[in-house]
Order: C-alpha cells, then structure tokens, then sequence
C-alpha cells in the first residue's frame, strides 16, 4: 500500500472510531452550536489556520508541501476538544454533523464535480497570452460566471488561460485579476453556483433580482478592472520575448462530451433548488433533504461519467491531476470546521459577540447605514465564508425578502454586492480562488504569497469599491 493509500486507510479508521464512539451523541436531539455564549476566544483555532495558511508557505515550504493536511487536522482538534469538553458530545457532534452535512459536503462534490468535468475539456490553439487575448478571456470567464457560477467558470477557463500563457515568464498577474473577476465579482447577476445569492434565493428573493440590482455596481466594477488589467498586462508583456509560433495554432476544442457534462451539472443545481419533494432521510440524527442527496449524487455521477469517457491523453495534454482538487478538500475541511464558532456568533446577531458593530448598521432614525452593511458584509466575507456572512446580514436587516426587495432594495443590493465582490480581497475569500492558486502552482507559476496577494487586491479593489460605495451605496 503506498503512503496516499496509508493515510487514507489511517483516516478511514479515524472517522470510524469517532462515528462509532459518538454514535448516541450523533443522534442525540441537540439545539446547536449557541452563538450567544460563545466569546472570541472559540475563534482563535480558526485565527491559527489562516495564520498557517498565510505563513507557513513563506517560512517552511517544504513542510508546508507535505504536511499542510496534518497542519488543518491540528487546529481542527484544538478546536473539537475544547468544544466536546465545555458543550458535549451531543451538542458539539451535532454542530460538527451539520457543518459536514449542510455545508462541506454539498461545496466539495460540486467544486469535484466542476473541476473533474472541466479537467476533460481542452481548448487548443487561438489564444497567444497578448494583454488583448487575455482580456478577452477575462471578459469571457466574468460574464461566465453568471451563467455557470464561480466555480464552474474559473474550472473551465484557467486550463486554456495557463496555456495560453505558458511562454511567458511574467504572467501572476493574469491569475490575480482572474480571482478578482471570475472567481467573484462576474458572479454577482445570478443565484447559479454563487452560494450567497443562492442562499438569498432559498430565502425567497426572485432569481432576477440581483441582475436587475446589481448590474451597474457588476459593471462598473468589472470594466474598471479589465482596462486597468490590460494596462498592466501590457506593460508586463513589452518585457516578455516574442512568442513561439506554436501558440497561434488554429483554435480548437477536445473533449466536448464534458460540455455537455457541464451544462447537465448546472442544471442539476438550478433545478434541485426548486425541487422540494418535502421528503427527508435521517442520517445520524439529522434529516437530509431528498434533493439535496439527489444532486450531491447526479454530481458525483456526471464527475465519473466525465472520468471515464475522457481519454487519458487528454487528461495529459491537460496537465490535469487530483493535487489541487485534494488540497482543497483538505484545507477547506479544516477551515470549515475552525469556522464554526465564527459562524454560530455571526448567526447570533445583536446577542452575540458582535453586538456592538452590529448595532452601528442601523441610523437614529431606523434606517440602515447601507454604505456599513457593504463593507462590514464584505470585510467578514473576506476571511470567513461567504454565503452565512450573507445570510447573517440579511437576517440582521429584517430577513423579510418581500421588504428587503422593495423597500430596503439597497440595503441588499449592499449587503450581496459586498458578500460577492469581496470574496477577492483573499485567498480563502472563495473557494475558486485557493483552487486557482493550487491549479496555478502546480503547473510551475509563482503565484503572489498570501500577504503578496493582499497587497494586490488592497491596492486595486479597496478603491475600486469606496468608488462603488459612494457611487450606489451612500448614504
């Protein structure tokens, strides 16, 4: 057996033994995870992760690569034990469970499935990595990102754009301002694979909403950022050598059965969020949704249907490999875990930990202070997940969907343009943004460090959205 098959095995035990020693505590009735009494000093395992996350690549590459796995396990443990001591099994398995079941689980088989299906597509030829043809790409990935969502985009795009831009020795900035639009901002016209919208669409906001809502802000913001990208690239490119021929081959597509794929997978999505069968399963205690186990599995389907009808040579050609995908898994895993009680006190509202920053969204007057909701949705966005940073604040605005359309409309246009857009001022902003970076660093691009990247997105977007702040949001 080799070492991936050891640890896998080793892990398998793991779970088992900790499945089997909470098996009552799994199924116990428990009220969750309470973010009333939690204080910040639950969150600092999750403050550790990111810290790791952030340093441990600069200062200790090495162990970094081959450990990072046992780094997200530690800080997941430093979190779990204190929780099973002070709240119980019941309640802290319960949590724990959820968070698997409700959140984990459905993010990783769609991001598998998106980045399996999309691993057998190749574009060849046509795109030579000139300032023009990267913008173009960039304005094709952003518009894509309504469509097909901002994982299924960036999946589909970053293969042809890293080859593309293979020749090149200065081209991180191509994959930067791909995070910015791709992986967030294009992602702000529809509730298709952008969880927060998707969350604001379970909540009873129309599917059109954000389009006819958020298209000025989208636009602004993502013209603005093309035209300062082209800019940049153009100037990055007068220091490049002159391209090899073999980059301006007749444009071509292979693999277009997984097209199809993708299509299928999206819009096993769409429909699986409308879909309410009113039918549940109990799995350890918890009532999972029939459409929920429905599209996790069509997914995860549609992901070994694309397996085995893709041939390997394209999957060569492709540079395509489970790396990625697996760092992933493993990392998220951890931040999801580390995350919770960040999230229970977020869902605590005016009760929690948070009250006293809560209570400024709010003028003497009652109105809300929409300029604060756009960048305190978005500032929590950056760091911790999206789509309950969203449905924190949309709850904390009223919750009412029908009031928050009409006449609070841009209290929420606020509050989804900040949860959506500032999703890139990090790395764990989103989920596509860590994956496009692993992608990227495994194909030899020296991708900007954690604070390297900040210090990109601080410069550009921090600007860019006090410009759109004063333009939509203010007062």
């Amino acid at each position: 057996m080799g070492r991936s098959g050891r640890i896998m095995g080793v892990a398998a035990l793991a779970l088992g033994l900790f499945l089997g020693a909470g098996g009552g505590a799994w199924a116990a009735e428990a009220a969750g995870l309470d973010g009333r009494g939690l204080g910040a000093a639950w969150c600092l395992p999750f403050a550790g992760l990111l810290l790791s996350i952030a340093l441990f690549p600069l200062a200790a590459p090495g162990f970094w690569s081959r450990h990072y796995g046992k780094v997200a396990a530690f800080w997941s443990a430093a979190l779990l034990l204190p929780l099973l001591a002070a709240a119980g099994p019941a309640v802290a398995l319960a949590a724990l469970r959820d968070t698997l079941f409700e959140q984990y689980i459905p993010f990783i088989v769609l991001l598998l499935a998106l980045f399996v299906i999309s691993g057998g597509v190749r574009v060849r030829g046509g795109l030579t990595g000139s300032p023009a043809s990267n913008t173009a790409l960039l304005a094709i990935g952003t518009a894509l990102a309504s469509v097909i969502g901002t994982a299924g985009a960036p999946v589909l795009l970053i293969r042809p754009l890293i080859q593309a831009n293979a020749w090149r020795r200065h081209s991180s900035v191509v994959f930067v301002f791909f995070i910015f639009l791709v992986c967030n901002i294009g992602g702000a016209l529809t509730p298709v694979g952008n969880p927060p919208l998707f969350l604001g669409l379970l909540q009873g906001v129309s599917f059109f909403w954000p389009l006819t809502h958020l298209f000025m802000p989208t636009m602004l913001a993502s013209l603005v950022l093309l035209g300062l990208f082209y800019l940049i690239d153009s100037r990055a490119y007068r220091r490049e050598s002159p391209p090899p021929r073999s980059t301006t081959a007749a444009f071509g597509i292979t693999g277009k059965q997984n097209l199809l794929l993708l299509v299928l997978a999206i819009a096993v999505v769409m429909v699986c969020a409308f879909w309410e069968p009113g039918v549940s399963i109990p799995v350890l205690g918890a009532e999972i949704e029939l459409q929920n186990l429905a599209r996790d599995a069509t997914l995860l389907v549609l992901a070994l249907i694309s397996l085995k009808s893709t041939h390997a040579d394209l999957h060569q050609a492709n540079g395509f490999s489970w790396a990625p995908i697996l760092e992933v898994a493993i990392l998220f895993a951890g931040i999801f875990i580390a995350i919770m009680p960040a999230i229970a006190i977020l869902r605590a509202g005016s009760e929690g930990a948070l009250a006293p920053l809560i209570a400024t969204l709010t003028l003497p007057d009652g109105q809300p202070r929409n300029a604060l909701y756009f960048w305190l949705a978005g500032g929590l966005s950056s760091a911790l997940d999206n789509a309950p940073t969203y449905l924190m604040f949309f709850n904390t605005a009223g919750g009412d969907p029908e009031r928050l359309m009409g006449p609070l409309a841009v209290t929420l246009a606020a509050i989804s343009a900040g949860a959506q857009f500032m999703g890139a001022n990090t790395y764990i902003g989103n989920a596509p943004n860590f994956m496009v970076k692993s992608i990227c660093e495994e194909r030899g691009i020296a991708m900007p460090s954690f604070f390297g990247y900040m210090a990109w997105s601080g410069a550009i977007l921090l600007p860019l959205f006090a410009a759109v702040t004063a333009l939509f949001f203010w007062p």
